[in-house]
């Protein structure tokens, strides 16, 4: 009788994440079709129907093939990225302000990309593959001094700790790279300084190629891994009494969250925030259960960059914002909501 009330409520539940991750993906797919007509060059409907059965001018294609979709693409996938690594970091540290951002693990990737430009800057255009492998290096070194720090032997990961250690080490390394500015020329510090707000201009089909396959690898991954997730968000010694090596999971799951904002602040640079607000507005839509949680939250962290970089174009007559400073606008009212609002 009660497996059977377990297995209805499981239906209902199911049932309601999918209704809601239609709505999220009608939603996503409306700020897409919005995306495609902003920007300094306006498209109405009619004419990137036009340009996509290749009945438009050049200069349409040109804006719509080789300067928009690519940006537009890239903002979904970094959006997932993030919010799916801030659920994972959430989730194994049982601390609801986990972010890669807050935690200072975006700032690591950030000084290797940053590192990148000063030793090999022809490299990053020839080679933007080279660019999220450099970031993953950089986010596990962070990730490694920050749990150290953090971990305590017998009471394990003090969620407490490790937010004011990564807040302290994302200063340090804020500091660092701001010293290594100092030696780039005028041009590279413009790109620097644009990327460390999270521009996503420039970005082109090799971005997106070089981006595709860490999102499209991981998430899955993470996917499939969920029930750990729930585990260890609740009970370790449970996970541990059904036979798993619950360090070792949380090991698997912590190098995929890097794996994710590494790639993810590697090709849209410093924006914050989404890993944070993305798992909170799936929580409340979808419940806590991590298999219905972490979809959502891909599709949320989505809609919030692709959004916030289609208001970037928006705003301001003749020039763009950085989408980082648009979602900053909204993230740093959301978090200091949140830290009020926890225990």
């Amino acid at each position: 009788m009660i497996e059977h009330t377990f297995a209805e409520i499981h239906n209902v539940r199911q049932k309601r994440t999918f209704k809601i991750v239609v709505m999220l993906s009608l939603i996503l797919a409306v700020i897409f079709l919005i995306s495609l007509n902003t920007g300094t060059m306006r498209l109405t409907p009619e004419q990137v129907w036009a340009v996509l059965t290749g009945e438009g001018s050049q200069k349409q294609q040109t804006v719509l093939f080789r300067l928009r979709l690519p940006r537009m693409i890239i903002a979904i996938l970094v959006g997932a990225g993030l919010a799916v690594s801030g659920a994972v970091l959430q989730g194994i540290s049982k601390n609801a302000l986990a972010d890669p951002g807050i935690l200072g693990i975006n700032s690591g990737a950030n000084l290797v990309v940053l590192l990148i430009v000063i030793t090999a800057p022809a490299s990053i255009f020839a080679n933007p593959f080279l660019l999220p492998a450099g970031a993953l290096l950089g986010s596990c070194c962070t990730a490694a001094i920050i749990f150290a720090m953090s971990y305590k032997k017998g009471r394990g990961l003090h969620p407490s700790r490790m937010l004011l250690i990564g807040i302290a080490v994302a200063a340090a390394l804020s500091a660092i790279s701001a010293i290594l500015t100092l030696k780039l020329n005028p041009m590279e510090y413009d790109m620097v300084y644009e990327f460390s707000l999270g521009s996503l201009y420039g970005g082109d089909w090799d971005f997106v190629l070089s981006l595709l396959p860490w999102i499209l690898g991981v998430l899955p991954f993470v996917i499939y891994k969920s029930h750990i997730l729930n585990i260890l968000h609740l009970n370790e010694s449970a996970g541990v009494s059904l036979g798993y090596s619950v360090e070792k999971e949380r090991f698997y799951l912590l190098l995929a969250a890097l794996a994710l904002a590494a790639s993810s602040s590697a090709i849209g640079g410093g924006i914050g925030f989404v890993g944070l607000m993305g798992p909170h507005m799936a929580r409340k839509l979808v419940g806590p259960k991590h298999q219905f949680m972490l979809p959502a939250a891909a599709l949320l962290g989505a809609i919030l960059v692709i959004a916030g970089d289609t208001v970037a174009r928006s705003i301001l007559k003749n020039t763009e914002l950085p989408a980082g400073v648009v979602i900053s606008m909204l993230g740093a009212p959301y978090f200091l909501y949140l830290l009020l609002k926890s225990r």
